[in-house]
């Protein structure tokens, strides 16, 4: 019922100013180059993350896990893509990245940023009861366009894994940081979040102005529920924990889970999500 009175709003909203541009987002953990991986190393995955974001005309990709040396192959295979991130061990190039991938003929970056999943934001540092360091990547975009430029943000986060508080608290820094970072603008919220649906963080998300696009979609949301697969072609995926939030004024035209596979493989131990976006026109 919930969800009917929702795409009902929506269609009032669309009904009354239109839609603008649409992009196509994404979140997707590429799992780090771990040398102890045999058939399923960075090597044979490069490409077919490659071809994935080519192939599905991802505008916008909020990536996690990836190492420096990573992101440059990805770049260096994506000629019209730059990225933004900093390493979270040092803020820098040391450790994974939530780097942020864009498309240079669709976006271009106005400002950016980072912040710590911790007490302490503002440097490196392990928060709470996480494992290890977790950071934030936000940038505002501006639309290319020959329409009226449309101006946003997007931040893209990589939760612990193992803390319970810190996946807690990390929910609401995030919230807490947004609105003193934005303006008045529309503003998107993805990542690897470590949480099902039915945890505390993810209630706390819930309950702020953003929403989940795989509730919020227009149309139904396709693929299978879970987005993690442990590189298992025989586990049914069923895990939720790779996320697409906006705020409220953003149209959700389609959401899915893109399970693109070769020879039995999947190009990452997470499916990308993604987010067909569009704003409304006012």
């Amino acid at each position: 019922m919930k969800k009917h009175i929702l795409l009902i709003y929506i269609f009032c909203i669309v009904s009354s100013y239109g839609i603008s541009q649409t992009l196509s987002v994404a979140t997707y953990n590429i799992k780090f180059d771990d040398k102890r991986d045999t058939i399923n190393n960075w090597s044979n995955r490069l490409p077919q993350i490659i071809g994935l974001i080519k192939h599905h005309q991802l505008d916008i990709i909020g990536t996690q896990e990836g190492l420096k040396h990573q992101l440059e192959d990805l770049k260096d295979g994506l000629l019209s893509y730059e990225y933004i991130g900093v390493g979270r061990e040092d803020g820098i190039n040391k450790g994974e990245f939530s780097a942020i991938f864009y498309n240079t003929e669709k976006v271009k970056v106005s400002d950016s940023g980072n912040f710590w999943l911790s007490e302490t934001p503002d440097k490196p540092s392990v928060g709470w009861d996480a494992a290890m360091e977790r950071i934030c990547t936000w940038v505002r975009f501006e639309t290319i366009s020959d329409e009226t430029t449309q101006v946003f943000y997007v931040f893209n986060a990589h939760f612990d894994h193992v803390g319970r508080e810190a996946q807690i608290n990390s929910t609401k820094l995030i919230l807490e940081q947004i609105p003193k970072i934005i303006k008045n603008e529309e503003v998107i919220l993805m990542g690897d979040f470590n949480i099902t649906p039915q945890s505390e963080a993810y209630e706390n998300l819930k309950s702020s102005t953003l929403t989940d696009s795989y509730i919020s979609s227009a149309s139904p949301p396709y693929g299978p529920i879970g987005t993690f697969n442990a590189f298992d072609w025989q586990m049914k995926p069923t895990r939720r924990i790779d996320y697409i939030w906006t705020s409220q004024n953003l149209i959700i035209k389609k959401y899915a889970v893109i399970t693109d596979n070769y020879g039995l493989k999947y190009p990452s131990d997470h499916f990308p999500v993604r987010a067909l976006i569009s704003f409304v026109k006012k």
